[in-house]
Formats: structure tokens, C-alpha cells, sequence
């Protein structure tokens, strides 16, 4: 058997957590730069979309008594982690899919009540961190997600917890099931399969296996399958990263090249740290700039370029190089640029590749990274910079509504008075 559990409007439950009395009131979480809307919770849901942008809706945040955070990725980092490791309590087979959801298999369970345990899990994960979870379980992933929407949507009558355990349950979950609420059918496939009158997921799990694997390949035809309830979707092997990325959008829009430059520096040092933190290395870098696409009274305008390094690098001094080599090529004056991001791919292990005779890295640039990778870790992130980046700090991310970050900072930690 197979179990899924997903916290609830865990970014809004995230800060609940340290703040109850937003218990019961509408909460929307901001993305980076405090640009729309990326998380809800229940409450506001009636009030704000998804994605809906910041100040277009400042008006509706105030009517509605909407609570309105900043992004805070370190705190839901941590929450999460905490989340995880309780989990790890109720099986060694764990597979985290996102920061909010993880798979479980229950192997050797055959003698336990599964739906005692899915509320075990529950009440564990709610005591150890205070996030609120649903968990579902069923005898495949695709059929353990339905399971799960049934928990969340009906928590008082499932107690948090939804099992399929027998074929009436399974029919009756499918057929409660929009095809477009299925997992791993998007919105083109949903398209496709309601023209054909396959508006629910029992439909499409009693479709033709052949005409499944033409129109949707065979991961279309494993899901099928899972639905119906041979399981034929197992745990994803761990894989190796395939990219890096640092993409930021800006506070004001910035039409000099000298800025720009700026930017792209730091994004590359960025990346070039994250890179030596997790010993790999690069072999290609993507930049691209763009304007505001939400500002049609300005001209719009979007370039990218990729270029190869010429021997694998984490270096910040190849990679910063190269990144403004990318910049170069494709600024264009006139245009106000509202984001920029640079992205490392074709990533291999630091520890294994092949040597150039002629040419190649510098051999000292590694002995001054490693001494600026420890003395910012010693005294603060980004405090030993690169003259090409900003030494004064200006371009600070707009970040005008972030709580603190309880659980991973010193001075954010919460003071109880005990009398």
C-alpha cells in the first residue's frame, strides 16, 4: 500500500504556527519580490485568485482583512524538513515529492488497521510541528493521491485520514474525480479526453490501453493503470541535479547596462556558490533578461543566449566571465528590465572529469574561493563579494512583509515566559 500526505495550505500553516491567532482568518503568501499571490489559505480563497498580482489586489487584501506575508523560504525549508523526519517515524520508505508532500509505502502492514494509522500520522505531524496534514492511502500512488484529496476535503468525516482498501471504494473515488483533478493529466490531455465525453477518472481508467499509450505515451498508460489499481508507478530513483538557477525579479526597473551587470555578477556568484556547496560542477550557462510584462505601455523584450564553458567549472571567476559575456550579447538600450536570472545546466561531479594539457581553470582560483566560501559562512552570508557585485547592499529584494524566521535565525527565536 501506498501513502500520500500532503500538508495543508502548508505556507499559511507555516506561519500559523507561530502566530495562532491567524487560526480561522484568510492568508496569502507573496513570491519573491512580494509579486502575486502564490499560496492561500482556505479563508481567502473566495477573495484571491492564484497568482493574482500584489497591486492589483491591495484594495481586496484590506477589505477582506486578508493577512498578506512575504515569501519566508527559509522558515517553510525548515518546517518542512521537520515534517519529513516525523513521517520517517511510520516507515523507512519515504519519498519526498515536494516541500509539502511525501509518498510513503506500507509494506509488511497487511495486519494493521491503515486507517488508525493514517490518523496516527496525522496527529504525530500535527503535535511534533503543528502542521496540519490529510493522508491518503490507497494500493498505488495515482489512486493514494484521490485518497488524499478525500481526507482534505472531508476531514470530519474521514478524521484526516482516507482509505482504499476494496474495489466499491476505488469506483466511487473515480467517479468522484474530475478528469482534470487527476494527477499527471494536464490541462491540454483534460481538454482532449472531456471532448471525448471522459469527464471523470473512472472513465478514462476503462479507456483503450492502445489508444492511451498513442495519445498520452506510456506514461499516460501507467497512470491508467495505477487508477485501476495495479500499481505501475514505483518511487522515483533520487537523480542528479540537472540545472542551477538564480532568477530574480528586480524592485524598480533598470535600463542601464552598469545595473544589469550588477545583477547578473550576482545571480552568477550565486550560483557558482551553490554549485561548490554541492561539488559539481558546470559545463554551460544560460542569461536572460526581460521587461515587465505587465507594463504594456512599454515596449517588451526578452533575450537569452547560452554559452559552453570551455572546460567544467564552479568557479565564480569562469562563471561571472562568462555570464557577462551572455549580457553583452544581448542588451539592448531603450528598454526597461524588470527581471533577469542566470542558470547553470549540464552539470557533472566536481570530483571527476577530464583534465585539458593546454588551457583550463586556474588552479589558484579554487584556493580563493575555498578561503571566501568559509569566511562568509563564518561571518555572514555574501560579506566577501567580487568588485563587479553591488558592495552597498541597494538591491535588496522587496520583501516588505516577511515574518521572521522562527526557527532558523538566533534573533527571530520565540521568548516564552514561564511564571
Amino acid at each position: 500500500m501506498f501513502g500520500l500526505v500532503d500538508c495543508n495550505n502548508f505556507y499559511a500553516s507555516c506561519q500559523r504556527v507561530f502566530e495562532p491567532s491567524l487560526n480561522g482568518k484568510p492568508i496569502a503568501i507573496l513570491s519573491n519580490n512580494d509579486g502575486c499571490v502564490i499560496a492561500r489559505s482556505n479563508e481567502c480563497k473566495p477573495f484571491v485568485p492564484m497568482g493574482a498580482p500584489a497591486h492589483q489586489y491591495k484594495d481586496i487584501f484590506e477589505k477582506n482583512n486578508v493577512h498578506v506575508f512575504s515569501s519566508n523560504y527559509a522558515l517553510y525549508g525548515d518546517m518542512s524538513k521537520r515534517v519529513m523526519s516525523t513521517l520517517s517515524e511510520f516507515t523507512p520508505d519515504l519519498e519526498v515529492y515536494s516541500i509539502d508532500e511525501a509518498f510513503l509505502k506500507f509494506i509488511g502492514f497487511e495486519n494493521f488497521d491503515l486507517h488508525e494509522h493514517g490518523r496516527a500520522i496525522h496527529k504525530k505531524v500535527l503535535k511534533c510541528t503543528g502542521i496540519p496534514v490529510s493522508v491518503g492511502i490507497a494500493p498505488t500512488k495515482a489512486l493514494a493521491k484521490i485518497a488524499n484529496k478525500i481526507a482534505k476535503k472531508f476531514p470530519d468525516r474521514t478524521g484526516n485520514a482516507y482509505v482504499i482498501d476494496n474495489e466499491e471504494k476505488r469506483i466511487k473515488a473515480l467517479k468522484w474525480t474530475k478528469i482534470g483533478d487527476v494527477w499527471g493529466i494536464g490541462r491540454q490531455h483534460a481538454k482532449r479526453l472531456i471532448a471525448l465525453n471522459i469527464t471523470d477518472a473512472y472513465k478514462f481508467s476503462q479507456m483503450n490501453d492502445d489508444w492511451v499509450r498513442k495519445n498520452m505515451t506510456v506514461v499516460g498508460l501507467r497512470l491508467k493503470h495505477d487508477l485501476m489499481g495495479i500499481s505501475s508507478i514505483d518511487f522515483e530513483e533520487i537523480k542528479p541535479k540537472q540545472n542551477i538557477a538564480c532568477t530574480r525579479s528586480f524592485e524598480n526597473m533598470l535600463s542601464h547596462k552598469k545595473d544589469l551587470r550588477e545583477r547578473i555578477s550576482t545571480y552568477a556568484g550565486t550560483v557558482a556558490e551553490k554549485l561548490r556547496n554541492d561539488k559539481l560542477h558546470t559545463n554551460s550557462i544560460d542569461v536572460f533578461i526581460m521587461s515587465n510584462p505587465f507594463r504594456q505601455d512599454k515596449e517588451q523584450y526578452y533575450r537569452s543566449v547560452r554559452i559552453k564553458t570551455e572546460f567544467p567549472t564552479n568557479s565564480t571567476f569562469e562563471i561571472n566571465r562568462l555570464a557577462i559575456l551572455a549580457l553583452e550579447m544581448i542588451f539592448r538600450d531603450g528598454i526597461d528590465y524588470k527581471k533577469a536570472g542566470v542558470i547553470v545546466g549540464a552539470i557533472t561531479p566536481a570530483d571527476n572529469f577530464q583534465m585539458r594539457i593546454f588551457g583550463g581553470e586556474n588552479p589558484k582560483h579554487q584556493d580563493v574561493l575555498k578561503v571566501i566560501d568559509r569566511l562568509n559562512r563564518k561571518i555572514g552570508n555574501t560579506k566577501i563579494r567580487f568588485g563587479s557585485q553591488s558592495l552597498k547592499r541597494k538591491w535588496k529584494m522587496r520583501r516588505e512583509r516577511l515574518s521572521p524566521s522562527y526557527t532558523t535565525r538566533w534573533d527571530d527565536l520565540i521568548v516564552v515566559n514561564c511564571k
